[in-house]
């Protein structure tokens, strides 16, 4: 029996198979969970979450699409989640977005203000949208992650914009946390490692990151969209009870390391 046996969740953030909410769901779905999910408004991107989801093992699984810049669109969506299935269990926010013309090194200072404000409205806000949101169909408690990256918390080069509104992500996980918890409602965020995912390859020097962490880490070598996985699993599970409003870092210890 799995430690997720019994429990459904929302998970919003698929692109494709390499994306963090994939192996999210699929370490979620070998532990019982049963998972819904949302996709990017369009057919191009309902096909490639389709896609992924299948990869996972899942066929003919819960999917909507969602803009989640837009009130409505999230009104709509966990309505339905409450028409359809009554509550659920877990959330998890696996979506960030930053014009990538502004992710590269030395081209912070001059961002514009409608990127920074469009950054920390997709990366952040919308994790307590949704977080609001699903709290009220967690009738019995429930738990939330969202992810982050140690460049919430170091200055990492060509990461820029993204870094500020993923700092803006660890400080709502605290206050959502705060808020949410006399419902039973835990609420965390995992910084996860860099990964080959589309969002990452849009970060100026990537590729070099990548080595950087290999030679520095003190297990030598990146995370695995696993590992990132099946921390979400835990933190979602009745085993993570009296865990909320931490940042979690699965990074392979890199974030340890001072030099």
């Amino acid at each position: 029996m799995g430690i997720l046996e019994g429990k459904r969740g929302l998970i919003v953030g698929i692109a494709n198979e390499h994306s963090y909410g994939t192996h999210i769901a699929a370490s979620v779905t070998r532990e019982g969970g049963e998972c819904l999910f949302t996709h990017l408004p369009g057919e191009k991107m309902a096909r490639r979450c389709s896609k992924a989801i299948e990869k996972v093992g899942l066929t003919n699984p819960w999917l909507e699409p969602l803009d989640a810049s837009n009130d409505d669109d999230l009104d709509r969506v966990f309505e339905k989640i409450g028409s359809d299935f009554g509550s659920i269990d877990f959330l998890v926010h696996s979506i960030a977005f930053a014009d990538r013309d502004w992710l590269k090194a030395g081209h912070f200072a001059a961002t514009p203000r409608d990127v920074f404000n469009q950054a920390l409205d997709i990366s952040a806000y919308t994790y307590m949208a949704m977080g609001n949101r699903a709290a009220q169909i967690m009738p019995n408690g429930g738990g939330m992650i969202a992810m982050s990256y140690y460049g919430a918390e170091k200055a990492i080069p060509g990461y820029n914009v993204m870094g500020v509104a993923k700092s803006a992500l660890e400080s709502v996980t605290r206050y959502l946390a705060a808020d949410l918890g006399h419902k039973d409602v835990r609420v965390n965020c995992i910084s996860g490692g860099p990964l080959r995912t589309l969002s990452a390859m849009a970060v100026g020097g990537f590729a070099e990151i990548l080595d950087w962490v290999e030679q520095k880490s003190p297990l030598k070598r990146n995370v695995t969209g696993g590992n990132v996985g099946d921390t979400a699993a835990f933190l979602l599970s009745p085993m993570a009870a009296g865990i909320t409003g931490e940042v979690i870092h699965v990074d392979c210890g890199y974030s340890t390391i001072g030099l």
